[in-house]
């Protein structure tokens, strides 16, 4: 299998150089304005546009307007637009931020999706906005396609925000020149907890600059302030030239909230007049599911969850895990019974049920914590599953115990893990032969990340489920800025021919640093 991207088709690349004309030929609004007050002129959607949870027939356009307007997109199999089929979208308003999502149905598997988004005043739909325009890959129908991805996490982390002296989030830009079919997006999407400053002095002396927002000057806690934060990635240019060519399939973790929350917690952060955790929750989820195309938070009737099974071809499932909403409170992590664990009763039930159904030769298991990573909250307790106890599960540990053996009596094969959270990247290979609980069969866990965040150095192993680590790459102090340290992500490329899955950990600046090739239809690798 190759090991350079995709080369995009003539008119792919024409359509692409048309958004990012239109990107910049719209000046963003200032982060605090107020939308609705300015009514003069078009609507204008300044904010970009992207795509979420495609398949092979569906998915998720998303834009934001500077005011009141109807959405309206157009489809098309070219970039002349000349054949075209028209979504009619909602009316978006300041319920939602003056964010929108469209659901388009019915589209050809395996083909190059052009689109442009239009924006309407609701009072004369003839004043119309200058159009935004998209482009993506529906999944395809046959397994001779072969899919490819990328993923990585962790964005403007630890005061390390979109800083114009470097060119923002370069990454993004990376990625984007990849051409991957989607981006798994494994979580702390923004850093609500974390305050942007206008200037950072690193250890050498250099000065990092930031830019800044009133919503990034504080720790997030009113809805306003989540909008604000999910906002404030969009200020970067490569993530809205990225968001207008790459689908993503997006989870979220703790700092979309606040650091190693879980349900029920009152805080006694100073920083906050909010301390019932439960309330920021709520408002962050608002948030999120306003600023991101998810399928599951889309449509009338669902249930509003963020866990959900994407489905991109007879080669690829994806299995996206909630483990923060469900989770009980961190602690020491020794309970000998945990039938509530990291995932909840229900979201475990779902997850078996689904897995037993996948006819997808892979089956990727998007976890937005690692498994066999021993992260601490505080001194004394636990933020993931592992506790660092080397002995028979414990704790959240008896949750992921039931699952895995229940993966190999099931026989399901084809099963990986691909997480972010530490912010380094890694490979750990999982074997009873090395466990304390042994009734499971080998697998991978693939770590990447941060994709616009500080770095830290390696966590200790958790030796109940036998990981091996294979391969790291961590800085060796905490907290290095993306000016003394890549960013990382991870690639995923399964080829059509022989179903074979390669992984492939990425350092920004073009390295491999890392590949794995794994076989297609074992129950353990």
């Amino acid at each position: 299998m190759s090991h350079s991207p995709r080369i995009p088709s003539p008119d792919r690349r024409s359509v692409l150089r048309g958004a990012v004309a239109a990107s910049a030929a719209l000046a963003l609004p200032a982060m605090g304005a107020a939308p609705a007050l300015a009514l003069s002129g078009r609507p204008r959607a300044a904010w970009g546009v992207q795509t979420g949870d495609v398949t092979s027939s569906s998915g998720l356009v998303w834009v934001r307007s500077d005011r009141p307007a109807r959405m309206i997109v157009e489809t098309s199999a070219a970039e002349s637009f000349r054949h075209t089929h028209r979504w009619h979208g909602p009316l978006v308003g300041a319920g939602t931020d003056f964010t929108g999502r469209t659901a388009l149905c019915g589209l050809p598997a395996g083909e190059q999706v052009h689109y442009r988004v239009t924006l309407a005043d609701p009072e004369d739909p003839r004043r119309t906005g200058e159009p935004v325009h998209g482009t993506f890959r529906t999944a395809p129908a046959e397994r001779r396609e072969g899919v490819r991805f990328l993923w990585s996490g962790d964005i403007a982390g630890q005061g390390w925000g979109i800083n114009p002296d470097i060119g923002g989030y370069r990454a993004y830009e990376e990625m984007r020149r990849l051409d991957p079919d989607f981006f798994l997006c494994s979580g702390d999407t923004i850093y609500a907890d974390g305050v942007i400053e206008p200037s950072v002095t690193l250890p050498d002396g250099r000065i990092w600059r930031n830019i800044t927002t009133e919503e990034k000057s504080k720790v997030a806690q009113t809805l306003a302030d989540f909008r604000g934060n999910f906002r404030y990635n969009l200020l970067d240019e490569n993530v809205r030239r990225f968001n207008a060519q790459v689908p993503t399939v997006v989870q979220w973790d703790d700092h979309e909230v606040r650091n190693n929350w879980y349900p029920g917690q009152i805080l006694d952060d100073p920083r906050y007049t909010e301390k019932n955790v439960d309330v920021l929750a709520e408002r962050s989820s608002r948030a999120f599911s306003e600023y991101f195309p998810v399928s599951t938070l889309a449509a009338p009737g669902r249930d509003g969850r963020v866990h959900r099974v994407v489905r991109y071809g007879p080669l690829l499932d994806v299995f996206v895990l909630d483990m923060r909403s469900y989770r009980n409170a961190n602690s020491p992590g020794r309970q000998p019974d945990d039938a509530q664990g990291i995932l909840g009763a229900e979201q475990l039930a779902w997850l078996k049920r689904e897995l037993s159904r996948s006819r997808a030769v892979w089956k990727v298991i998007a976890s937005d914590m690692p498994l066999g990573l021993v992260v601490a909250d505080g001194t004394a307790n636990f933020e993931a599953v592992a506790q660092g106890d080397p002995g028979a599960p414990l704790g959240r540990e008896l949750q992921i115990a039931e699952l895995l053996r229940y993966i190999k009596h099931r026989r399901i094969t084809g099963t990986v893990w691909l997480t972010a959270d530490v912010h380094y990247t890694s490979a750990q290979h999982y074997d009873p032969s090395r466990a304390a609980f042994k009734d499971f069969a080998p697998f991978w866990e693939f770590v990447s990340g941060p994709l616009a965040a500080g770095g830290f150095p390696a966590n200790a192993l958790d030796a109940t489920f036998g990981p091996e680590r294979v391969f790291v790459r961590a800085p060796e102090r905490a907290n290095v800025s993306p000016m003394e340290s890549p960013q990382y992500f991870g690639e995923v490329d399964i080829d059509g021919g022989s179903g074979e899955l390669t992984v492939r950990l990425r350092a920004e600046g073009g390295t491999v640093l890392f590949s794995k090739v794994l076989q297609p239809g074992r129950v353990g690798q």
